[in-house]
């Protein structure tokens, strides 16, 4: 069977046509929303780093609005290991730790790091650190832009269901939309491999123990396994393949030597 593809500009040609369709007459149409759909569309197939610095920005805002942020005892924890990073690469560093038993973690294209404290509560200082540096590792190579880019075309399919008056459950924030879309977004086996081994660098360069990397995504792997296996699930939908990853990483780290 042959597959197909919709750009962003045929889906933005789509989304201005539609309401003209014989076929759809009778669907009462947002013109305003329709129209933002459509420009969704467009704006993410050029989005550049800027906007995508600003919509970073935005989101994990909107994100944070919709999260309990931590000032206790897991934030004073991340904010003395940060302490000495104010940027990476040029990137201005800014932190969060959310209070909840999810296990995860999450960086933006704009520096901003959001550590769950159910991660926290399992991986040690260098596990922490080394999953901080996968996380930034997607930052530094700018698999953030794709992914920034997909959840935007996300908002605009969305955008284009409350257009058709069919709102149902899903949110009227478009910034909650790209949030939720961006923290749910899947990296390739390539990615993945060049965040790990950023995350490798990071940690080992910051005087942690060399298997930090390695012992953490064996963490995950185990507990995927459990009867915690729910509270791990966002992250391996968006970190796959965490058992192959792990050996990899072990290899790399067994091959410094002492």
């Amino acid at each position: 069977m042959k597959h197909f593809s919709i750009t962003a500009f045929a889906l933005a040609g789509l989304l201005m046509s539609v309401s003209g369709c014989g076929v759809l007459q009778k669907v009462n149409w947002d013109a305003a929303e329709l129209q933002s759909a459509a420009n969704n569309a467009m704006t993410a197939l050029s989005i550049s780093d800027d906007q995508i610095v600003q919509l970073s920005k935005e989101a994990v805002k909107q994100y944070d609005a919709q999260n309990t942020v931590d000032a206790g005892v897991y934030h004073n924890r991340l904010k003395k290991l940060l302490a000495n990073i104010k940027e990476v690469e040029g990137i201005p560093v800014n932190f969060k730790v959310y209070k909840s038993n999810e296990i995860n973690a999450f960086a933006c294209g704009d520096g901003s790091i959001r550590v769950y404290s159910g991660l926290m509560d399992i991986m040690d200082d260098g596990e922490l650190m080394a999953v901080i540096g996968h996380e930034l590792g997607h930052v530094v190579h700018k698999d953030t832009r794709n992914a920034m880019r997909k959840a935007y075309l996300t908002a605009a399919a969305r955008d284009v269901v409350d257009a058709a008056g069919s709102v149902g459950a899903l949110s009227k924030s478009q910034l909650g939309d790209l949030a939720e879309a961006y923290v749910g977004s899947q990296f390739s086996q390539k990615q993945e491999f060049a965040a790990d081994d950023y995350g490798f660098q990071f940690s080992t360069g910051l005087g942690y123990n060399k298997y930090s990397m390695a012992t953490s995504l064996e963490k995950l792997v185990k507990i995927s396994g459990s009867s915690k296996a729910s509270l791990v699930q966002k992250m391996f939908s968006s970190h796959p393949d965490s058992e192959t990853r792990a050996a990899r990483i072990r290899e790399k780290a067994d091959a410094l030597g002492k």
